[in-house]
C-alpha cells in the first residue's frame, strides 16, 4: 500500500505519447484527432456495478500493481491517462460493464512484471486513432456522458467512429483540487 501511495504522489508521471493529426473546432467545440502507438496495458474489468460505484476500486488495483504488487515487488512509476472503456446503451446510458486500463511504463513494456492480483491482466493493444475532447473538473459518469454527447453532436452522424464503446480518460490523482484534465476519446474506425 505504501508503495502505491509513494509511487502516485512522489513519482514522476509518464504521459502516453501521441501524434497530433489535427486540432479542429466545430460549432464552438474544440477537439483533436490523435494517433497512439500500440503498447502493453494493465487492465481490470467489472460487470454489474455502475461507473461511479466501481472506478475508484479498479483504479486502486492498478495503482497497487504499478506501485509494487507484482512479481518483481518494485514500483514501476505512474502513467497517464487512466483509461476507462465504457459501453453505452442505445439511449446513451453507460452499461454496467467497463474496463479500467493503465499503460505499462516504457521501461517495462518489453517484459511487464506479473500482477499479484489475478483480476489484472496484461494486454497488448494495437495502435489507435481517436477523436479527443478535453474538459476540466472532477469527472464521474454524468460528466463523461455529457461530454461524450457533446463530442457525438460535434462530429455528426457520418463521422467514422465506433459507437459501441468509448474511452473516459483522467490524467490527475484524486487529491488534485483544480486544473484537472479529463478527456473523452472516440475510437476512429479504420478504413
Amino acid at each position: 500500500m505504501f508503495g502505491m501511495i509513494k509511487n502516485s504522489i512522489f513519482g514522476n508521471t509518464e504521459e502516453t505519447d501521441y501524434k497530433l493529426l489535427s486540432s479542429e473546432t466545430k460549432d464552438g467545440v474544440s477537439y483533436e484527432v490523435r494517433r497512439y502507438d500500440g503498447a502493453k496495458y494493465a487492465s481490470v474489468s467489472s460487470e454489474g456495478r455502475t461507473f461511479d460505484q466501481v472506478t475508484g476500486e479498479l483504479v486502486r488495483k492498478l495503482l497497487m500493481y504499478i506501485g509494487g504488487s507484482n512479481d518483481q515487488g518494485g514500483a514501476m512509476g505512474t502513467t497517464a491517462p487512466v483509461i476507462i472503456t465504457v459501453y453505452p446503451r442505445d439511449d446513451g446510458v453507460m452499461s454496467r460493464r467497463l474496463v479500467v486500463s493503465l499503460r505499462i511504463p516504457t521501461n517495462y513494456q518489453v517484459s511487464p512484471p506479473v500482477p499479484i492480483d489475478s483480476a489484472i491482466r496484461i494486454e497488448d493493444r494495437p495502435g489507435m486513432t481517436v477523436y479527443s475532447l478535453q474538459f476540466g473538473g472532477f469527472a464521474g459518469e454524468t460528466e463523461y456522458r455529457a461530454e461524450a454527447s457533446r463530442l457525438t453532436k460535434t462530429l455528426g452522424e457520418t463521422a467514422p467512429f465506433q459507437r459501441k464503446q468509448y474511452f473516459c480518460c483522467t490524467y490527475d490523482p484524486p487529491m488534485k483540487p483544480y486544473g484537472r484534465r479529463n478527456e473523452v476519446w472516440f475510437l476512429q474506425e479504420e478504413p
